[in-house]
């Protein structure tokens, strides 16, 4: 299957780097036998970033390769070295990208201005090594931080062609002729219905102004509702501010004839709509081209076309692409439509940039009572911090597991759990997705001291948890009923059976009862 050439909607997916683990390391040096912890941070991971390019036209580099991923940072290392930040991947994109989140329809970016770009999926950061983590209560950590993982999506790129005018119409109606006409653009011209299948751009010079003019497939009726490629063509228009109808007076279809032509044409665009300031599509200026009149029969219709469409208030010009009758005159009106239109824009007073941050004051974590699917019940705690905090964790180290109590201890975590009414060896789950870390609840513990036990330990964890305590006991009752039952029986013979057989006496011991 061929890979075509144009382009102008991809579904990519996109993978930042993870944060590389800090270090936890101690400084070793002759005639310094406390050289206290010098382990580096972790690097940042790489991010993955959109820019706009303004010699691109097409999305086709993300049509052939629809994975893109940054660089992992590295880890840190013993005296004081940082880990290297992975490396940023920036994807260029044509001007009038439009991106969103493809999963969840969320709009991330715009891309319409040359210079605009965005951080679609940015980088973990990197973990803290134990020298970072040092303070006056803990002054030799035995632990580090781990590093974050990178953001990973899936984004939609949807190209709409950033151009002055465009030239809409029925196919075959002389669309593409007259950009070549008008322009340097050399799109495919033959004499058959849907010649274009990409949209064109081409650069008109008239006097003192230059602008730029798109050619977008045939339009049919029903296009704003998805006929032909509906939705595929007329999206590249919609930040074009003015509209030209390109409108055939030489065809010989049945039923079509100029005023029907542009009437089809008005009513998709009105169905369709517009795009944010631009306004509806139907409102937008509009000219019209009445085209081939080097036709006899087609210069007849045209006249005669005329004074009813200029009756709308649309300006009228009577073109022939094969000629050069009425180029000079259409294309100095649209300059001069343009140059007043950019003349308006410059007139308008800058705008006022509002930022509005995110509130702080909130609740920095929930808590909430859920079922586990086992019949029992869980404490789910949710928050960025509290889920960041066990993502950090190195459960292996159970001095960095302490150091995570006392941050989920200082947070509130604690406290709200004891006021929604949690009990010792109640299970809580924190972390983010599907699969959180599970702890046995322990308000017991005491946070803020030293901790003087062996690098890498804490005390704290060495008691037998509730929950641990409650599953040994089940076991061993489990384990003494079972000896009870087959103390006088084979131990080859099913347990199940003996077990039925018992329960079978009784009953009967029952009945006679």
């Amino acid at each position: 299957m061929a890979i075509p050439s144009f382009v102008d909607k991809v579904v990519l997916h996109v993978a930042a780097g993870n944060g590389g683990n800090g270090c936890a390391a101690i400084k070793r040096e002759k005639f310094k036998p406390l050289g206290g912890p010098d382990g580096g941070n972790g690097g940042n991971g790489g991010s993955v970033i959109l820019r706009v390019d303004p010699g691109l036209t097409t999305l086709v580099d993300y049509h052939r390769q629809s994975r893109r991923a940054a660089g992992n940072g590295q880890p840190g290392q013993g005296d004081f070295k940082n880990g290297a930040g992975g490396d940023d991947v920036v994807l260029m994109v044509p001007p009038g990208t439009y991106v969103t989140d493809a999963d969840s329809g969320e709009v991330l970016a715009d891309l319409a201005g040359l210079d605009d770009s965005v951080v679609v999926a940015a980088g973990g950061h990197g973990g803290l090594g134990n020298a970072a983590l040092a303070s006056s209560s803990r002054k030799a950590p035995g632990f580090a931080l781990l590093g974050e993982v990178g953001e990973s999506r899936n984004i939609s790129l949807e190209l709409k062609m950033v151009a002055d005018v465009a030239l809409v119409g029925f196919p075959s109606a002389g669309k593409s002729s007259l950009i070549a006409a008008v322009s340097r653009a050399r799109p495919k011209i033959a004499d058959y219905p849907f010649t274009t299948l990409v949209p064109n751009l081409g650069v008109v010079v008239a006097g003192e102004t230059t602008f730029t003019i798109a050619d977008v497939p045939g339009l049919i009726e029903g296009a704003a509702a998805g006929r032909g490629l509906g939705h595929d063509f007329l999206r590249h228009i919609e930040r074009c501010w003015a509209i030209v109808h390109v409108i055939d007076c030489a065809t010989y279809e049945p039923g079509r004839d100029p005023i029907t032509d542009l009437d089809v044409i008005e009513a998709e665009l009105a169905a369709y709509g517009g795009l944010g300031e631009l306004g509806e599509m139907g409102e937008r200026p509009r000219l019209v081209a009445l085209n081939k009149v080097d036709v006899p029969d087609a210069a007849e219709i045209a006249a005669i076309a005329q004074p009813e469409i200029a009756a709308r208030g649309l300006p009228v010009f009577l073109v022939s692409t094969k000629t050069g009758e009425g180029l000079q005159a259409l294309t100095f009106a649209l300059a001069e439509l343009v140059a007043a239109r950019r003349a308006e824009i410059a007139a308008r007073p800058a705008p006022r940039i509002v930022i509005r941050p995110a509130a702080v004051d909130g609740a920095e974590f929930s808590v909430r009572r859920i079922g586990d699917g086992e019949g029992g019940f869980v404490w789910r705690v949710q928050g960025r911090k509290p889920e960041r905090w066990v993502a950090q964790t190195d459960f292996g180290n159970n001095e960095a597991v302490g150091y995570l109590a006392d941050r989920l201890n200082r947070l509130g975590v604690e406290e709200e759990l004891l006021r929604l009414g949690a009990e010792p060896g109640d299970a809580v789950a924190i972390g983010a997705g599907a699969h959180p870390v599970v702890f046995d609840f322990a308000p017991h513990v005491d946070t803020g001291a030293e901790i003087l036990a062996r690098r890498g330990e804490d005390e704290r964890l060495l008691a037998q948890r509730p929950a641990a305590e409650r599953r040994r006991l089940r076991d061993l009752e489990y384990q003494a009923n079972r000896a009870e039952l087959m103390g006088d029986v084979d131990r080859d013979t099913d347990w199940r059976q003996v077990r039925a057989a018992n329960l079978e006496r009784i009953a009967l011991e029952d009945d006679s009862e």
